[in-house]
């Protein structure tokens, strides 16, 4: 069913597109009409999700924490599909300890991933936005960087922290017509989480573990034009575990 939102004309670069929320916002883009530049560092799940897209996708190997691998992402989607339109910061890392128990090493690997990765992907493609006229970058956050969650001190301090990224990345943007935009979701759905399989879930208001494409249809429109006039912005997509 179409939902009237369209990508038509659109590159969009997903990072960690893989498998879980990043492989169902690429196929959603691509339904949307996008062509989509899948990054993972899993290859081979890479390239499934791209075989799905129609002709639609390039996949190009990524290590978000590397710059260099981030100017390889930035050339390979120029040079095949000639601009790029929109990011999707997906990639992440999920570990879980108490404060008292976490690693220095655990705590850095995080940062890495989810925190300097998006920073380095907004630097990375911001002169092909600004080329464009304007474009949409969308951090893929967690509720664990809205409220405090037991077990989660280097998990939630980088989520947090892309909150803040975010947020001062869409004051510095906006004279380029570049808009910065944060999704929060709660429990989803997706391989990241499968140490969770067979928790009971009904203890959230609308008692059931999220969709990969729930998220996926709030980040598509994001990217959209439908929200041209949205930016730093924070939106959860939890099922109302933080509505309390």
């Amino acid at each position: 069913m179409s939902t009237g939102i369209t990508l038509e004309g659109k590159v969009v670069v997903v990072t960690g597109a893989g498998r879980g929320q990043g492989a169902a916002e690429a196929r959603l883009f691509a339904e949307a009409g996008a062509r989509v530049v899948v990054t993972d560092i899993r290859e081979a799940e890479g390239r499934e999700v791209v075989k799905s897209l129609d002709g639609q996708g390039l996949f190009v190997r990524h290590d978000v924490a590397d710059a260099a691998s981030w100017a390889e992402v930035t050339a390979a989607a120029r040079e095949t599909f000639g601009r790029i339109d929109a990011l999707v910061n997906n990639a992440a890392l999920w570990r879980t300890a108490s404060v008292e128990t976490e690693t220095r090493e655990n705590f850095e690997a995080l940062i890495r991933v989810n925190l300097l990765g998006p920073f380095l992907g907004i630097q990375a493609v911001l002169p092909a936005l600004k080329e464009a006229g304007g474009g949409s970058i969308v951090n893929v956050s967690s509720t664990a960087g809205l409220v405090g969650i037991p077990g989660h001190a280097a998990y939630g301090s980088t989520k947090f922290g892309l909150r803040g990224l975010t947020r001062s990345s869409a004051l510095d943007l906006a004279k380029y017509r570049v808009r910065v935009n944060s999704v929060h979701p709660g429990a989803i759905d997706t391989p990241m989480i499968a140490s969770t399989a067979g928790r009971d879930w009904s203890h959230l208001p609308l008692g059931r573990i999220g969709r990969p494409e729930e998220v996926g249809e709030l980040v598509r429109f994001l990217v959209s034009d439908a929200s041209s006039y949205i930016t730093g912005t924070e939106f959860t997509v939890d099922g109302g575990s933080t509505a309390g």
